[in-house]
């Protein structure tokens, strides 16, 4: 297994948020500020590296021996859920002026389909490499994990840094807010185009 080549997958060739178009919400919501996008950004991060390792020892080692594979998308939705309520905890008690800040796209992470997407983009992969071994696996679910929230952090927070110098342009008023962020994310989604054959190269 191939690390380098999972860890530019997921943060350029495969990245979640041009590539997927998954997590949109929080992207779009979240990236006006720079100090705002790299929090919600870090906090994605955490959730979806930690629901990564929680979510392979929780399908491997209780769904799988009970025989119960079929709930793995209701108990993956448990596990980040309270994997979110933890990091919304300690983002209150040590930051309450970033926590103000993210306001409601924080839990809202508990439903970032990025989030539900890494895990169980997981599962289905170390399926089909079962030969590989269940060590093998959890390296490459964290890892996976660990780049994909990577891939999101560093596009939110490109995002975030444009939309700031967009408020000190002159944009036509029909383009100002939501109008001009789509353009520009649209923008950025095709220049990730160029990342497409990176892999195959």
């Amino acid at each position: 297994m191939n690390l380098f080549a999972v860890i530019i997958g997921a943060v350029l060739v495969n990245n979640f948020v041009m590539v997927k178009f998954l997590g949109i919400c929080p992207f779009l919501g979240v990236s006006k500020k720079l100090e705002t996008a790299a929090g919600m950004g870090i906090a994605v991060t955490f959730v979806m590296t930690l629901a990564s390792a929680v979510t392979f020892l929780t399908y491997y080692y209780i769904l799988v021996p009970l025989r119960l594979e079929y709930l793995y998308t209701i108990m993956f939705i448990l596990i980040i859920a309270a994997l979110v309520q933890f990091v919304e905890m300690l983002v209150r008690k040590h930051s309450p002026v970033l926590y103000r800040a993210l306001g409601i796209y924080l839990p809202l992470i508990t439903t970032n389909c990025a989030v539900l997407g890494v895990v169980v983009l997981n599962k289905n992969n170390i399926d089909a490499m079962r030969d590989a071994g269940m060590r093998a696996g959890i390296i490459y679910a964290v890892v996976n994990g660990l780049a994909s929230a990577l891939g999101f952090l560093l596009m939110i927070v490109i995002m975030a840094g444009i939309r700031e110098r967009q408020e000190r342009c002159n944009i036509p008023k029909p383009f100002k807010g939501f109008p001009i962020a789509l353009i520009t994310a649209g923008i950025m989604s095709l220049a990730f185009l160029g990342f497409a054959g990176f892999m195959r190269g």
